[in-house]
């Protein structure tokens, strides 16, 4: 059937290399489950794990304005500069476009960041990317809630 479908496509003038999954999901599992991993990983960072779910040409961006490259964000983590103790995702919505997909959430936190604690709840937007079948984030963008 797949290589009646693949005839198809090619007799309509478009080939596409594709797979039979469900809208979002690739090699990896879905956004959301890509999503899932990052905030786990935020909280309990693992080097290699990291490295593996975000795109190295990833550009982050904190609500306070700094901004975070692939290196700088996984350092971060890995160092305690930037510790989240907890972390609770409330009305997360994900849109995938082809290999791209968009994910807003709010982001409630617990913060020990170098050593001093704090809370934080914020608006979050990612982008993601399909890259190697799998999730990657390509993009962070978070924002203070309106007063």
């Amino acid at each position: 059937m797949f290589k009646n479908l693949l005839f198809v496509l090619a007799t309509a003038g478009t080939l596409c290399a594709c797979s039979v999954m469900p809208a979002g999901q690739a090699g990896g599992g879905s956004v959301a489950d890509a999503a899932e991993k990052l905030r786990v990983l935020m909280v309990d960072p693992d080097k290699a794990k990291l490295e593996a779910l975000v795109a190295d040409d990833l550009t982050y961006g904190h609500s306070a304005g700094k901004l975070d490259t692939k290196a700088s964000f996984i350092a971060d983590l890995l160092s305690g500069a930037s510790d989240f103790v907890t972390i609770d995702i409330t009305g997360q919505v994900v849109k995938v476009t082809g290999n791209v997909a968009t994910v807003r959430h709010t982001l409630t936190a617990t913060t020990n960041d170098g050593g001093k604690s704090g809370n934080v709840k914020i608006n979050i937007l990612q982008v993601w990317q399909q890259q190697g079948g799998d999730w990657k984030l390509l993009a962070r963008q978070a924002i203070r809630l309106p007063s």
